[in-house]
């Protein structure tokens, strides 16, 4: 029997191990990094986002949106707090996003809702110590899809510096015929409006796209085409692969300090 290709659980061995691991990173971390918790963004009671602030002064801080994934039907914002230790170790603000989940909500409230929290940064981060005009953005799996939707051409100018997108999908079309059918069922209608693909997109944005060497196929070839349609409507792209990771643990490390999945995360907000 073939086994899906997106059903991440069944090409990592050690998925729960891993996802165990994050949750007790997250929870470290906010025990240790200042914070200011369930922030709201929107009237909807997942529409909240965590900030996390480094150490010294808050005042112009380099302003970072990292969006979940889980194939916008499961984890949190909660489950991601980690992702704050690399940001403000490297002197920014780490805004961690939550949003509404599959099939209670469908894909359009989801991405109006992380359009909303971007304009909400843009409004109001200054008023804790954050610059709006130095705001990046990364997302993994469904958050990297979600993150793309913050900068396509219907956001232009998006005031977004820079993006890191990892182990995304950019092209929702083969969903329709994966594990996620019973689970989410996208639409025909949403496969052609909400995948990246079929988007234009901000020239001024520099994005980086990375990808696990041990992904499946379909994570390598949406990587490429992405990065192939970025670099055609005039964007500052590079895509690269992660020797020796997986879509799970590519997004550990993320948030583990030292790695390479960290050195690259925070050079987006450093340039």
């Amino acid at each position: 029997m073939q086994l899906d290709p997106f059903r991440i659980r069944d090409h990592v061995a050690d998925f729960d191990r891993i996802v165990q691991e994050i949750v007790r990173r997250s929870e470290a971390a906010r025990a240790t990094i200042a914070r200011a918790a369930d922030v709201p963004y929107g009237p909807g009671a997942a529409e909240t986002v965590d900030l996390f602030f480094p150490a010294g002064e808050r005042q112009a801080l380099p302003v970072h949106m990292f969006i979940h994934g889980g194939y916008w039907r499961m984890f949190s914002k909660r489950d991601y707090s980690y992702i704050a230790d690399t940001v403000t170790r490297a002197g920014a603000m780490a805004v961690i996003v939550d949003y509404a989940l599959m099939p209670m909500v469908r894909m359009a409230a989801i991405v109006d809702q992380v359009r909303r929290a971007k304009k909400w940064v843009l409004d109001h981060i200054a008023g804790y110590g954050g610059d709006p005009g130095s705001l990046t953005v990364s997302g993994h799996s469904a958050g990297a899809h979600l993150a793309t939707m913050l900068f396509d051409e219907g956001n232009s100018p998006s005031e977004i510096k820079g993006a890191l997108l990892l182990g995304g999908l950019y092209d929702l079309k083969p969903l329709q015929n994966s594990f996620l059918a019973a689970e989410i069922g996208i639409t025909d209608e949403e496969a052609a409006e909400f995948s990246p693909l079929n988007h234009r997109f901000d020239k001024s944005v520099s994005v980086k796209i990375l990808v696990g060497a041990d992904e499946t196929a379909p994570f390598h070839a949406q990587a490429d085409e992405f990065a192939k349609l970025l670099g055609s409507q005039g964007l500052a792209v590079s895509k690269g692969t992660l020797p020796g990771s997986n879509h799970m643990s590519s997004v550990r490390d993320l948030g583990v300090p030292g790695t390479q999945e960290a050195k690259m995360l925070a050079s987006i907000f450093r340039a």
